[in-house]
């Protein structure tokens, strides 16, 4: 059963970095896709950036608003999964949700999320 818990949220002012995290547990980690996603008040929830396993290329992806500022990490060995956020805009305020899935399987799940609030 796959568990997943985050950490690291709060609040910040413009401009500044947080760094969040995801433990996860009950499942073979390495052989997930491991994503971050976040939903904005009053919004649908969005992709934010994504690790893929290793034997499905191992690839990072982000969505276009964070790129150069949001990084994504990934310790197998650990279980954990990161979120490096730096330069921080209120639009980035937001409840992030850790995700893992096997594409296709109908295996995976999510984390009960964490909220960041940009605001000066």
């Amino acid at each position: 059963q796959v568990r997943l818990v985050e950490s690291g949220g709060g609040l910040v002012q413009p401009g500044g970095s947080l760094r969040l995290s995801c433990a996860g547990s009950g499942f073979t980690f390495r052989g997930y896709d491991m994503s971050w996603y976040r939903q904005p008040p009053g919004m649908e929830r969005e992709m934010v950036a994504t690790a893929t396993s290793r034997n499905r290329g191992g690839t990072v992806l982000y969505t276009d608003s964070v790129k150069g500022r949001f990084t994504i990490s990934r310790d197998n060995s650990k279980q954990m999964l990161y979120l490096q956020m730096d330069n921080l805009k209120p639009e980035d305020t937001a409840v992030y949700y850790c995700h893992a899935e096997v594409p296709r399987s109908g295996l995976g799940g999510w984390g009960q999320g964490t909220q960041v609030t940009v605001s000066s």
